[in-house]
């Protein structure tokens, strides 16, 4: 018998589509209850969301002033409470999820399984190790609570439709006094975001300036696409390393991903692999990036996008 507690990623007040992804692994486990624990100052809209999910059995709204912000040291002893009768704790493998489920992990004495792509059975999972280029499986021990981070770009959203009861739960636990909120910076953007987009276009060293993505910006604004880009576009600082794409930046799944001006290595592969269709233009024919793609072009990209966006 399995039931299972997801921990919800939201901010602003919108439930993040990494939640309905981690609904689809516990799915797998034929799980006989999927509960979402909502930690906010007012968890009420967000709750209103989750409980929309499709094979979730209820939401746990937990309503506390300390959560006002995701800090993991301050919600950690929260789900950990909450985690007893519960034979899986499940986050997603995002930033949020990163950070947060180590701690819940630590707390409930076991050993966290991460980046799970793939589930065998109640306490066996796969995952992937050395950039993807090996899939590892890993059991669970008997006896304890399995706490893992869901690999979002391994798993479909749940689909919607669901009608889950919303119940307010109070949570008692002694909250850190060590660690507080000071700020959050973040970038501001129209476009979607980069891990939930379904359509994601990105640029490599090639653009040569920060200045010349905005050739780039104009295609993904035709597209309504998000924008990524090269681990080696970012450090040499065209654009900020919240836009970075591969296995030390985002690791996303799109449905279109339109790689331009990017060779291909192989840690910018690992945060690809698990897109629908793959698009890339480079000048060098011989691009490691052309043996994963489905649709190649080979020429300049200054003349080529630009002509790409006009004709959309």
């Amino acid at each position: 018998m399995s039931k299972v507690l997801i921990v919800a990623e939201h901010l602003g007040g919108k439930l993040n589509p990494s939640t309905a992804k981690c609904v689809s692994a516990a799915k797998a486990l034929n799980a006989d209850a999927i509960d979402i624990v909502v930690l906010a100052a007012d968890p009420t809209t967000v709750a209103a969301q989750a409980a929309t999910i499709a094979g979730v059995t209820r939401v746990l709204a937990v309503a506390n002033a300390a959560n006002a912000h995701a800090l993991a040291q301050v919600q950690a002893p929260q789900v950990a409470q909450l985690a007893a009768g519960y034979t899986h704790v499940f986050g997603p493998s995002t930033t949020f999820g990163k950070d947060l489920m180590p701690a819940v992990a630590a707390l409930l004495g076991v050993a966290q399984v991460s980046d799970v792509m793939k589930v065998e059975d109640a306490r066996t999972f796969q995952r992937p190790i050395y950039a993807g280029n090996a899939i590892l499986t890993v059991q669970a021990p008997e006896g304890q609570p399995v706490v893992a981070t869901i690999r979002i770009a391994s798993w479909p959203a749940a689909a919607d439709g669901g009608h889950a009861g919303i119940e307010n739960v109070a949570v008692d636990a002694a909250l850190p006094t060590h660690t507080r909120f000071v700020a959050l910076k973040a970038g501001k953007t129209d476009r979607p975001d980069l891990q939930s987009a379904a359509r994601v276009v990105s640029g490599g060293r090639a653009f040569g300036s920060a200045d010349n993505f905005s050739i780039l910006y104009a295609l993904a604004d035709k597209l309504g696409a998000g924008v990524g880009a090269s681990r080696a576009a970012v450090d040499a600082g065209y654009v900020p390393n919240d836009m970075q794409v591969g296995q030390t930046g985002k690791i996303i799944a799109p449905e279109l991903y339109v790689a331009i001006g990017i060779s291909g290595a192989i840690q910018h592969l690992t945060g690809i692999k698990d897109a629908g269709t793959i698009v890339a233009i480079n000048k060098d024919a011989d691009a490691p990036i052309f043996e994963v793609a489905d649709i190649g072009l080979v020429g300049d990209l200054f003349q080529l996008v630009p002509e790409l966006t006009a004709a959309l």
